[in-house]
């Protein structure tokens, strides 16, 4: 009977990653008719919901699901992500803070409340949790990231790109990373930060368009006229609107004048 029952299971799941949700759901439902109360059926059923866009049908699973197991992470985890793809932002910070009260220890509950916090402009209960993050795991790099992000987002640069460099001693190969961290130097005023950042960006993807830009834009306000123009030129490589193409070349013009 217990082989029976496996086999059905297995049969459920590998519909799932076959991606074939509605054979799945219909799996899943022959085993819920059998065991009605199953939280992981009922969030595996939810999952297939959330596949098909059908997030009403998913949240009602996933909820139905925390009712039998109300210490389920991965269930909340997945009601949190719909509730934020439909901005349902109250929704989900009172499910999270329901599931950090009961498990206050679990960091992917704080982190995703940290975020809807976030998306509701509560500032200081983000950090808090982020705060909290770092004190049980000191080298969790996504809080130092988030943190980041937030403290720059409060205009708090010297904050940020510490936070920002904690995780670039460990990533270094992410350009969107160094970019985000080229532009808080600049708004800290630190241009050779900012400058080596954007190098470092471009060294990892040379087809990151945005920091060729800013390099001939900070080149540009060292009066470093020459390496201005040649980002310039780098960047007027990739497909730019019209608009912008005319506004660089006349740009360059200029440049070349005065150099």
């Amino acid at each position: 009977m217990e082989d029976k029952e496996n086999k059905e299971i297995e049969k459920a799941l590998d519909l799932f990653k076959k991606s074939e949700y509605e054979k799945a759901i219909e799996a899943f439902n022959e085993l819920l008719d059998k065991d009605k109360n199953n939280p992981n059926i009922l969030n595996n059923i939810g999952l297939c919901y959330m596949k098909l866009a059908d997030d009403e049908r998913a949240s009602e699973y996933f909820i139905k699901s925390l009712s039998f197991n109300p210490k389920a992470v991965q269930t909340y985890i997945n009601l949190a992500d719909v509730y934020f793809r439909n901005n349902n932002i109250i929704e989900g910070i009172n499910l999270l803070e329901n599931g950090v009260t009961l498990m206050p220890g679990e960091i992917a509950l704080k982190h995703y409340l940290s975020r809807f916090y976030l998306k509701d402009c509560r500032y200081d209960l983000a950090m808090t949790e982020l705060f909290e993050i770092l004190d049980i795991d000191a080298d969790n790099l996504d809080a130092y990231w988030d943190l980041g992000n937030i403290q720059f987002e409060l205009g708090d640069y010297d904050s940020a790109v510490e936070n920002y460099e904690n995780v670039l001693e460990h990533i270094t190969t992410n350009a969107v990373m160094y970019y985000q961290t080229a532009i808080t130097y600049e708004a800290a005023d630190n241009i050779d930060k900012a400058i080596s950042n954007h190098l470092k960006a471009v060294s990892c993807n040379e087809n990151f368009e945005p920091s060729y830009k800013k390099l001939g834009i900070l080149f540009m306000a060292r009066s470093d006229n020459q390496s201005a123009i040649e980002y310039f030129e780098d960047y007027l490589k990739f497909d730019l609107p019209k608009d912008e193409r005319k506004n660089i070349e006349d740009l360059i013009t200029r440049l070349q004048i005065n150099t």
